[in-house]
């Protein structure tokens, strides 16, 4: 490339970034997010052309809005386009299909230049000169001038009416996917392996930027909730097919959010401005609390898990415990202290969770507990049927372990539990609940006896 398109391309970019002032970065939960971005442009009287580079690669044009925000401004939109025919060497030989072009022959080759009209650049050079046609001359290509209809980045150009001539600041908003963020949290328990733990608890903002464009002191906002959205893939193939490469997680300092609700979501706002990278995994802390109650649970539901019995770490996200703000949906890793050094035992994913609601992690299952459901009897009539379960939990550790069975009455009928050996709690139409303790390095067995029928 020669020196006239090198210098072309640093005054273009010189301009753009000279034309910056300031951004705003709203991130949803799914692949999309909303810019608003705000320049200082300079009009004159009478129709012209306006130009925002470096915004992103995946915008969707529909969802361009341009506003001149200083007051008694006559300025009127004539039209809006999206240019994202991006320069690159395959492109610029397209071009100059038909054209003339210099070939700078290198190495051993002594020949000096070749000049000539480009006939293709598909699988190959071909270049017809004065005298003959050559295919695929080596060495370095050299073109007149960058073309016109070529751009250095995505761009959003405007044919704009203007009855003002000056200064004026320009806001422009527009959606774009490629970016995204999720709540993620690491969740440490004591050393202490009792039925009621200690734990702390760290919540980071993980955003994902892969949208072509980087946001710049940015004025950072999140929304949790489900917003839902018409998905289409965007016109261009090129941009369908371009290819990124996340770079490592950037953990940030402590930041303050602010938390408010809005509509039915909830925004988490930043109360410092942030810079996003293209190609960027930023971590932001948005969460903290340290030494609040956690409760180890262990369920066995034998027709579901077989003899697997389930382990959760339940808490209540409360203000007496600490937390009480609401908390978007996202992967808790948790881990326990050992002797000084923490441990990875099992991960979770939480939905979207209100304040002062409970918090059940599923964390694995138990090694040294497992349950037996056995059915015993089973009869069946024209609009009734009754069967009988045992159930037996072992256990393997040298403390007792309480234990909630799980029993799901799946049958599509009225039920009622006729006999039963210990206490049972109806949680719900579909479900009861056993609660017992089983001895250390011992076992627990009842049964019980359930009717249904139907019209």
């Amino acid at each position: 490339m020669d020196k006239k398109i090198i210098c072309a391309l640093c005054a273009f970019v010189f301009f753009a970034a000279c034309a910056y002032a300031e951004v705003a970065l709203t991130v949803y939960n799914g692949n999309l997010a909303l810019v608003k971005d705000s320049r200082e442009v300079s009009l004159k009287n009478g129709v012209q052309v306006l130009e925002f580079d470096d915004v992103a690669a995946f915008i969707d044009p529909a969802s361009v809005l341009p506003k001149f925000l200083n007051e008694n401004t006559q300025v009127k939109v004539l039209e809006q386009n999206f240019d994202y025919d991006l320069v690159n060497t395959d492109k610029l030989l397209s071009k100059y299909i038909g054209r003339d072009i210099e070939i700078e022959r290198v190495g051993e080759d002594k020949r000096g230049k070749l000049k000539g009209k480009l006939l293709s650049s598909s699988n190959g050079i071909v270049v017809q000169t004065d005298s003959k046609i050559v295919l695929n001359p080596k060495g370095e290509i050299s073109l007149s001038k960058l073309p016109e209809d070529l751009r250095l980045k995505p761009t959003l150009t405007w044919l704009v009416s203007s009855g003002f001539e000056g200064k004026n600041k320009m806001e422009v908003s527009y959606q774009t996917s490629g970016i995204s963020w999720s709540a993620d949290y690491v969740l440490v328990t004591d050393e202490k392996d009792e039925k009621d733990e200690k734990a702390d608890i760290t919540g980071w903002v993980t955003v994902n930027n892969k949208s072509g464009a980087a946001y710049k002191d940015a004025k950072l906002k999140f929304i949790a909730g489900d917003v839902n959205m018409v998905r289409k893939y965007p016109s261009s193939g090129a941009l369908r097919n371009k290819a990124f490469a996340a770079d490592m997680p950037i953990a940030e300092s402590a930041a303050s959010f602010e938390e408010k609700s809005f509509f039915e979501y909830h925004i988490y706002e930043l109360q410092r401005k942030s810079t996003v990278k293209d190609n960027e995994i930023k971590q932001i802390e948005f969460a903290s609390c340290s030494g609040f109650p956690v409760k180890k649970v262990f369920t066995y539901d034998g027709m579901k898990n077989g003899r697997k019995v389930t382990v959760t770490l339940d808490f209540k996200n409360s203000k007496e415990n600490g937390l009480g703000i609401p908390l978007p949906k996202g992967k808790v890793r948790v881990s326990k202290y050992d002797g000084g050094s923490m441990e990875f035992i099992g991960e979770d994913m939480i939905d979207h969770t209100a304040k002062d609601a409970k918090i059940s992690l599923n964390i694995g299952s138990a090694f040294d507990i497992t349950g037996e459901r056995t059915q015993t009897s089973y009869k069946s009539e024209s609009k009734s049927s009754e069967e009988s379960f045992k159930i037996t939990v072992k256990n393997g550790k040298d403390v007792p372990a309480e234990v909630n069975v799980v029993e799901k009455l799946y049958r599509r009928a009225d039920w009622k539990i006729e006999k039963n050996s210990i206490p049972y709690v109806k949680k719900d139409s579909s479900t009861a609940e056993f609660l017992i303790t089983v001895p250390a390095n011992g076992e627990k067995s009842f049964t019980y006896t359930v009717r249904y029928w139907w019209k």
